[in-house]
């Protein structure tokens, strides 16, 4: 018999196209959306924090994070190629997925042209 590997955290990851930046959906829109979206997950968040980048020193776009006391939320976006990357990641029973349904649900709602490319979950710190 195949002995079941248990883990304590899992890992989901989106990488989306066709983002378009604009007064309203910008890092800051997509900050307040992780945190709408750990608030959902009942996931207590610590710290919260954008940074817009201008193009000046890094390309157009910016960094958004949101710590949790059970890890992570990043988003990462190049508003000239149109790409958005997100990852959750928890650990114990929390669930990373109602984080990634409701970041998917809320981008697809707003942006008609968004895509998601991919989406995959990992587990992680699996043991027997």
């Amino acid at each position: 018999m195949k002995k079941m590997n248990k883990s304590h955290g899992r890992h989901v990851y989106l990488d989306c196209v066709g983002y378009q930046k604009n007064n309203i959906y910008n890092g800051e829109w997509i900050l307040q959306t992780m945190i709408e979206a750990a608030n959902l997950a009942k996931i207590r968040v610590v710290h919260s924090h954008v940074e817009e980048f201008d193009g000046s020193v890094s390309p157009p776009g910016f960094a958004a994070c949101t710590l949790l006391d059970e890890s992570h939320i990043t988003a990462h976006c190049y508003y000239d190629k149109g790409w958005l990357a997100f990852d959750a990641f928890t650990c114990g029973d929390s669930d990373p997925e109602i984080i990634a349904d409701h970041i998917e649900k809320t981008l697809s709602k707003k942006m008609k042209n968004l895509k998601i490319k991919s989406r995959s979950v990992v587990k992680r710190f699996i043991y027997d």
